[in-house]
């Protein structure tokens, strides 16, 4: 059984490795759309469209995210981005998430609520821009 003072040093630590973590996988979905990188943009994807705002959500919000600057902001749109996305992408599709291919979306959607509301924790420019 975990001890309570192992858990209270390092729940925060890993809160902020959660995001950072979801943070870098985020802005990989953005950064493909834009560059191509680390591999190519769906077929779909216009710059002009609805996607290409989707896009700028997944850089703007996975970087800050990810190193954790205005994280709750930043988490809040991203949870609404992928809530929108999976009900207009893979919810038509199927109710369910494993059928539709939308259960990353609704991952994404609840880690970033989750984050919305905790915050970056300990190791973000957050906290370390409130110690000052």
């Amino acid at each position: 059984m975990i001890s309570d003072s192992f858990r209270a040093t390092w729940s925060p630590r890993l809160l902020s490795i959660l995001r950072i973590m979801v943070g870098l996988l985020f802005l990989q979905h953005g950064l493909s759309k834009y560059f191509g990188f680390p591999a190519p943009s769906p077929a779909s994807f216009h710059v002009m469209g609805i996607l290409g705002l989707a896009g700028v959500i997944e850089i703007a919000s996975g970087a800050l995210v990810a190193i954790g600057l205005f994280t709750r902001a930043a988490a809040f749109v991203a949870s609404g981005e992928m809530a929108v996305g999976y009900f207009m992408s893979h919810f038509p599709k199927s109710f369910f998430p494993l059928v539709n291919g939308g259960d990353a979306a609704v991952l994404y959607c609840f880690i970033f609520l989750f984050l919305a509301l905790e915050g970056g924790g300990p190791w973000s420019v957050d906290a370390a821009r409130s110690r000052t």
